[in-house]
C-alpha cells in the first residue's frame, strides 16, 4: 500500500545515505544493496532475521483476490466509517492489514473467505446484486442481521456467517486503531514526561511521616529536574 511504499523509500534514503557517508562501499553499490534488502518488506528495525523472512515471504503472496480486495475495502468503511475529523478504517489501510493475517494466521483463511462469499450470495438473493454493488442501506441491513448472536452459544458453534462479521469487525478494529490514524483518532499521545511534586499531604499525614525540608528542596524542586542526585559514601544526599 502507499503508506509501506512511503516508509520504505524513507527507509531507503537513510540507510543509503549512512553507507554512503562511512564509505565503506561506493554510492551506487551500496543504493543497490540496501535497495535489495528492503524489496518486498516494511519493517526494518523490531524484528529477529527469521521474523524478517516470514514477514517478507508473507508480504509477497496474495491471499484475496481483487474481488474480495474491494468487497473489504467496501465492508471495512461499513464497520468504522470516517468521522469529521478522520478517514474510515479503509483509508487507514485496514483491508491491508486482514489482508496479511489472513496470510499470518491461516486458520482464518476458511471464515473470511467464506464469509465473503455468504455476502455475495445472500446480496444477490435478497436484492440482486453483488454486495459492494448494492446501496448502503441494504449493505447495512445484511450486516445488522449477522452483527448480533447468542452470547451462550461457543464461537465455534455459531453459524459461518455470525463468526465471519464477529472476526471481521474484531480485526477492523484492531487495525484501525493500532495504525497511524486510529492512534491520532484516540488521541494518544505515548509515554509523556510529566511533573512530580512529591506524595500528597493527606497519604503522608495517613501514614504519620512528612519530607525533610532539605531533602524535599533538593528533590522536587522542579527547576532542579535534570540534576542527577549524588550520595556520599554514608548514603547522604550530596546534590
Amino acid at each position: 500500500m502507499d503508506r509501506r511504499k512511503s516508509i520504505k523509500s524513507m527507509i531507503l534514503g537513510g540507510v543509503a545515505g549512512g553507507l554512503a557517508i562511512h564509505g565503506c562501499k561506493p554510492e551506487t553499490e551500496a543504493l543497490a544493496e540496501a535497495a535489495a534488502e528492503l524489496q518486498g518488506y516494511s519493517y526494518n528495525y523490531g524484528r529477529t532475521p527469521k521474523e524478517k523472512e516470514l514477514i517478507m515471504e508473507l508480504e509477497a503472496e496474495q491471499f484475496f483476490n481483487e474481488h474480495e480486495m474491494e468487497t473489504l475495502n467496501v465492508l471495512c468503511a461499513l464497520i468504522l466509517p470516517a468521522n469529521e475529523n478522520f478517514g474510515s478504517a479503509t483509508d487507514a489501510g485496514v483491508p491491508d492489514f486482514i489482508e496479511f493475517m489472513a496470510k499470518d494466521i491461516p486458520e482464518m483463511q476458511t471464515t473470511l473467505r467464506g464469509g465473503l462469499m455468504w455476502l455475495d450470495h445472500k446480496s444477490n438473493t435478497d436484492f440482486g446484486k453483488e454486495f459492494k454493488a448494492a446501496p448502503e442501506a441494504e449493505q447495512k441491513q445484511l450486516l445488522d442481521g449477522i452483527a448480533f448472536y447468542e452470547a451462550g452459544i461457543p464461537m465455534y458453534e455459531q453459524p459461518l456467517e455470525i463468526q465471519f462479521f464477529s472476526m471481521i469487525r474484531n480485526l477492523t478494529v484492531s487495525g484501525y486503531y493500532t495504525s497511524k490514524m486510529g492512534i491520532e483518532d484516540l488521541g494518544y499521545k505515548g509515554n509523556t514526561p510529566n511533573v512530580w511534586d512529591g506524595v500528597p499531604q493527606d497519604v503522608l499525614d495517613q501514614h504519620g511521616v512528612s519530607y525533610d525540608e532539605e531533602w524535599l528542596a533538593k528533590c522536587v524542586d522542579q527547576s532542579q529536574r535534570n540534576v542527577i542526585a549524588e550520595w556520599d559514601e554514608n548514603g547522604n544526599l550530596l546534590t
